[in-house]
């Protein structure tokens, strides 16, 4: 079998080449790719028969991925979301090994047909202005921690940040002043900027003196 036929080389590439170098996914994104590979292959390798360094690509069928995907909800009990989730990376799999190689067109377009799960579309909910205000009310401003915990409340309501992204906040990202804003570091290494409030400026203005600019904020 020629090396281009394996399926091992393509999984490589796709890790490596397509999810590190092209689309610079971050390393959450990545591990969750490479987590859904290593339930595959052994999975596909089992049914289909075949070491895993033997298999070709067109030995991952479609009726084998349907399994593995039956699989994930039967016996790992996942939800349909994850299962979704799942084959989204074995699609994107399959999208890239058919955009490098002609051969695999037509076994790239059979594994892309395999259809997505219809699942209950979460319902996110959101406080109003009244519960904000009685959130906003909690901490006890007169301590240190208090008056951290009152700012960052603000902070999220304010930017809409993901706590990841406050977590990580440093005092350089932030631009206080007249039109005071801050620069979020978000997924895939991305940057956006999002105006302040005149409030949330003056209290991080107060909560960050004195302290350098890689210091974190909270």
């Amino acid at each position: 079998m020629k090396n281009e036929m394996l399926l091992g080389p393509w999984v490589r590439r796709f890790l490596l080449e397509h999810l590190v170098a092209e689309r610079n996914l971050s390393r959450n994104t990545q591990a969750s790719y490479r987590d859904t590979l290593t339930l595959l292959l052994p999975f596909a390798s089992n049914h289909a028969a075949r070491a895993i360094d033997r298999m070709s690509v067109e030995e991952l069928t479609p009726s084998i991925i349907r399994q593995f995907l039956d699989h994930l909800e039967r016996d790992r009990k996942c939800s349909g979301v994850t299962r979704n989730q799942r084959l989204a990376t074995i699609r994107s799999l399959a999208r890239f090994i058919g955009m490098h190689s002609p051969v695999h067109i037509a076994w790239s377009g059979e594994v892309r047909a395999v259809q997505f799960k219809k699942t209950a579309k979460a319902v996110i909910g959101y406080l109003e202005k009244p519960e904000m205000d009685a959130l906003l009310a909690q901490p006890d401003r007169r301590t240190p921690l208090g008056n951290r915990d009152y700012a960052l409340l603000l902070f999220l309501y304010n930017s809409g940040a993901r706590a990841d992204e406050a977590a990580k906040l440093i005092v350089d990202n932030l631009q206080l002043g007249r039109q005071s804003s801050v620069r979020l570091h978000g997924k895939g290494s991305k940057f956006r900027s999002c105006p302040l409030w005149p409030a949330t400026a003056t209290t991080l203005s107060g909560l960050v003196e004195g302290r350098g600019k890689r210091d974190p904020v909270f």
